[in-house]
């Protein structure tokens, strides 16, 4: 990192909390903190959707995977377009016929408020371990770059992210959000052609030469339990996709601040666009890394970690100054994920537990203030879960790990209500213990782990439908769809 580099990225940083203190006390009560005042454009809220959940792992993990196996993700793409129409037509409207302000007001009117609670309290699992794996993969990319500590990459990356979500709530979030947008697709396109111009032979070269070497393994659609496959990828990543956009609080939240329904589909349909171009170059960044590799085994040692050679490459191939831009985008890919994080989680904190357990302070101004110590506090929690993170070896690994464990039940639960008359909470809440139980148990087989969340999910589906029909039944709260 020279001077310029380190001044580029200063200047990014500086940026962004400058974005948080402009938006800085104008909010007037929490619907303005935390849903914008349900007032935001729906193109802004499509490209901070995309940034929340396009995190650093993805950044840098999906160029890793393909650089260590094989392009199965590819897949992805088309189902991030197939799940649109899902979202659009199932899942979106019964919030806003709720005028939900989190996603789990409908399990309450479906199934009471033990489910909203229940559902609630798996998200914040979730997504604690999910912000601190987002917190240290950039502070990763910055020890790689500069060689400082990582413990320091690491508190310097929660203090900044947080301030600014402090300071200035969702509204700051998604227009902070958009800069990082802008940032991080551009940094994905200029590092594409970058890998082009220095492999062999430019982009053919670079797919020839994966080709050749076995990492271009899509069109095997044959079942394996132990190696990536696109069945594995295509059917678990859809209803991942689904679980990701339908019922995760850090993208309906982002959807509630649309002033229109006609917006929120807009939005959901831009995002799918942008995931199926963006996947494809990421998984090229990976390809290319492999290649240049091989031609110039000097400029990226072979005892680098597929995790660590996207930054690696950045700060030794790229010039002064982009180099460090480039770098920005990745704590543009991070920063965009952990101010969401953050804020949906101090959302859910006191929309599903204190509110309705009468446990949040009276008065707008007293909740506002509650607010935002949540997000400090959960600022300085993220932080600290990003040196357990540290441990793995596989970011994208650990981060099927976490959403495998807490998420899929969480999408099950909504299945169930939405698609079926039966289904209980009672049984729901046995099929959702019985997936966590079950999932953690795959994970310590041979097993690959992109079967995790596909293999959670039909757990918790299975199990909880059929527990539903063995145990007394309670009163129904709703009906599976609000039509």
């Amino acid at each position: 990192m020279t001077p310029l580099n380190t001044a580029v990225l200063a200047a990014y940083l500086l940026a962004m909390l400058a974005i948080g203190l402009a938006f800085a006390g104008r909010q007037k009560t929490t619907e303005d903190y935390f849903l914008a005042g349900r007032r935001m454009p729906w193109w802004a809220a499509g490209m901070s959707m995309y940034a929340s959940l396009t995190s650093a792992v993805t950044f840098m993990a999906l160029p890793g995977t393909a650089y260590r196996e094989n392009i199965a993700f590819i897949v992805v793409g088309f189902a991030s377009v197939a799940v649109a129409p899902v979202l659009v037509r199932l899942i979106y409207p019964a919030y806003i016929r709720l005028h939900a302000t989190t996603s789990y007001e409908y399990l309450e009117a479906r199934f009471g408020p033990g489910a909203r609670r229940t559902a609630a309290a798996l998200f914040l699992l979730a997504r604690i371990g999910w912000l601190g794996l987002v917190v240290y993969a950039p502070a990763l990319a910055l020890s790689v770059a500069t060689g400082l500590p990582q413990w320091a990459c690491i508190l310097a990356m929660g203090v900044l992210a947080t301030a600014y979500t402090v300071l200035g709530g969702m509204v700051a979030v998604i227009w902070t959000d958009v800069v990082q947008f802008v940032l991080m697709v551009g940094g994905i396109v200029w590092l594409a052609a970058a890998l082009s111009a220095r492999a062999p032979g430019g982009a053919a070269g670079i797919l020839a030469f994966a080709r050749e070497h076995g990492h271009l393994h899509v069109a095997d659609w044959h079942l394996s339990l132990t190696a990536m496959s696109g069945w594995v990828v295509g059917a678990g990543y859809f209803f991942q996709l689904m679980q990701d956009y339908g019922t995760d609080q850090t993208t309906v939240q982002r959807m509630m601040s649309i002033s229109t329904p006609r917006g929120v589909a807009k939005a959901l349909c831009f995002n799918a666009g942008v995931d199926f171009v963006v996947i494809g170059l990421l998984l090229f960044l990976g390809l290319g890394l492999y290649a240049v590799q091989a031609a110039d085994p000097a400029l990226l040692p072979a005892d680098l970690a597929g995790d660590r050679l996207l930054p690696a490459f950045i700060v030794r191939a790229l010039p002064d100054g982009v180099s460090g831009l480039l770098v920005a985008a990745l704590f543009a890919a991070a920063m965009s994920s952990m101010d969401s994080g953050i804020s949906c989680v101090s959302t859910v904190v006191i929309h599903d537990f204190l509110r309705p357990l009468h446990l949040a302070p009276r008065g707008e101004a007293a909740e506002l203030r509650l607010a935002r110590v949540l997000v400090l506090v959960l600022g300085a929690a993220a932080t600290a879960v990003a040196f357990w993170a540290a441990r793995f070896e596989q970011l994208i690994e650990a981060y099927t790990q976490v959403v495998s464990l807490f998420n899929a039940p969480v999408l099950g639960l909504f299945l169930l209500g939405m698609l079926t008359k039966r289904a209980t909470f009672p049984g729901g809440l046995a099929g959702a213990v019985a997936a966590i139980a079950a999932t953690q148990w795959l994970s310590t087989t041979p097993v690959h782990w992109a079967w995790r969340f596909p293999f959670s999910l039909a757990v918790t589906f299975a199990a909880g439908y059929a527990a539903s029909c063995l145990l007394p039944r309670p009163r129904r709260r709703g009906p599976p769809v609000f039509r």
